[in-house]
């Protein structure tokens, strides 16, 4: 159940659509083609954007501590974004959805590590 709604939540946040003056870009593109842009502050967030889904393809992704960082991170560029544009510019479904759609379904993922690491609940069930 925790690795459905993880992927979920990873897919979700991929989907996110970023409205340009022509056309709609999945926030998948924008991170990659914004990773190798040298020279733009918007660089380093989309690293740290492409670093948290990173997180979330390694063994490490039931960790809490690096779970939380890895939440962080992918919602670094996506505040960057909110702090440079009018925010008047998110304000369509194809972004409100998955944007929604991923913070709390990542957020349910974050609780359901805390409470399987304090309660052993899934060590117990595979006895």
């Amino acid at each position: 159940m925790k690795d459905k709604i993880r992927i979920i939540s990873i897919v979700s946040y991929l989907l996110i659509i970023l409205v340009g003056q022509m056309i709609g870009l999945p926030f998948i593109l924008w991170l990659i083609f914004t990773a190798f842009d040298f020279g733009n502050i918007d660089q380093l967030f989309a690293i740290f954007g492409v670093i948290g889904v990173g997180i979330n393809l390694t063994k490490w992704k039931n960790n809490k501590l690096l779970s939380i960082v890895s939440f962080a991170l992918m919602l670094s560029p996506i505040i960057s974004r909110f702090v440079q544009v009018p925010i008047e510019m998110f304000d369509y479904l194809a972004f409100e959805i998955p944007l929604t759609i991923f913070i709390i379904t990542y957020l349910i993922f974050i609780v359901m590590n805390m409470f399987e690491s304090k309660t052993g609940y899934n060590s117990r069930l595979r006895q």
